[in-house]
């Protein structure tokens, strides 16, 4: 019985987890978890599952749902969150919330020995190098969540690293795939959010549209599988069946694929090194499928494509701007206040005015990533 916390519960990949821990009752319990401002989704996974702990996220909520369940141990804000990690149970720390504020949880769970389930990329995106060497430091493994990443960790199976010669990262172009950029000024958000494919957060989403998603992701992969940039490829793929490969000096490519479903991926990091069975998946019949299509990925019409390439070599601060200005960026365009073609020119504006510094530790990630969001708000406010 494996002992999981659940940080983000109520976002789109805290739910399939849960999804995945409810299929097997015998595998996996759920003794930690916490969540934003989804009360709804909050009571209804504390009811189904009963954690001995729960962190929400202001004191409001932590008020009323202390009084409602009084048999379980509630706690609140940016510690609340970091207990929850921390919790003495816990085994597995699925890190499921979104944004660099799944940083600092991390780092905690990983100095209390927990293996991390990432699905935050931003926490590797922000501070890559403090979160591997601190991950090599304290022994703990770092299992990939998301699609691409744990296809290219199951591709690797029984390889040697050494032979590894390049990472080839699918992307599905997102929502407006099909649309010339000169045909995106005036797209709403009700249109950026309607992915052909995955089911996804918000935030998730719009990365998918803009391709910063597949940039965070490229970020990611370096230092998952310490490879430089020049050997991580992106590679348009609009039916998203092939979830990324791995080519070896010998120029076979290992590629995993499967059916569009973010349950699959979960529950091979909580299960790994086994597999267990997941019925709830739709099998693949590549004969129903048909035919799959690829598409060199176009740097000039995926701007931020671009960006996260550059900042990954530049390195130091700039990734952590990058992810910071983003986040910033795209909470505008969700919230009404900038079209959708701004979220690359805020961007770039933070990327321009930035000087970088090459070898931050935490402070001056933490103080840059709130530099970057207050530049970002006084370009759109």
């Amino acid at each position: 019985m494996k002992k999981i916390s659940l940080l983000g519960a109520t976002g789109s990949i805290g739910q399939q987890t849960l999804d995945v821990i409810k299929c097997h009752p015998d595998q996996f319990q759920l003794v930690a978890m916490s969540f934003g401002s989804n009360l709804e989704l909050g009571r209804k996974a504390i009811s189904n599952f009963s954690p001995s702990l729960v962190a929400v996220n202001d004191f409001n909520a932590y008020s009323q749902l202390k009084e409602e369940f009084q048999n379980i141990t509630f706690t609140y804000g940016a510690e609340g969150l970091i207990e929850a990690a921390v919790i003495s149970e816990a085994e597995i720390v699925v890190n499921a919330v979104v944004g660099s504020v799944g940083l600092l949880p991390t780092l905690k769970a990983i100095e209390c020995k927990k293996t991390i389930a990432l699905a935050n990329k931003e926490t590797l995106v922000t501070a890559g190098h403090l979160v591997t060497e601190h991950a090599r430091i304290y022994g703990v493994d770092l299992l990939p969540v998301d699609s691409e990443h744990s296809a290219i960790f199951q591709c690797l199976q029984g390889e040697n690293p050494k032979s590894l010669e390049r990472l080839i990262v699918t992307a599905s172009g997102g929502s407006f795939r099909d649309r010339k950029r000169e045909e995106l000024a005036d797209v709403t958000v009700d249109e950026a959010l309607n992915h052909p494919n995955w089911s996804m957060g918000a935030k998730i989403t719009i990365d998918s549209a803009t391709m910063m998603n597949k940039g965070l992701e490229v970020i990611e992969a370096h230092w998952l599988f310490d490879l430089p940039y020049e050997k991580i490829e992106v590679l348009l793929h609009k039916e998203s069946i092939i979830h990324s490969m791995a080519e070896f000096h010998d120029r076979s490519v290992i590629a995993q694929l499967g059916s569009p479903d973010m349950r699959v991926p979960i529950q091979y990091a909580l299960s790994y090194p086994e597999r267990l069975p997941l019925s709830s998946t739709k099998q693949l019949n590549l004969w129903e499928v048909g035919k799959l299509h690829f598409e060199k990925a176009d740097f000039e019409r995926y701007r931020c494509l671009q960006f996260a390439y550059d900042s990954g070599k530049i390195g130091g601060t700039m990734p952590t701007v990058l992810n910071a200005a983003n986040e910033e960026a795209v909470g505008a365009f969700l919230k009404g206040q900038i079209a959708f073609l701004q979220i690359e020119d805020l961007i770039d504006k933070a990327l321009t005015k930035h000087s970088v510094i090459s070898s931050p530790d935490l402070h001056i990630i933490q103080e840059v990533d709130k530099e970057t969001r207050q530049f970002v708000q006084t370009l759109y406010s």
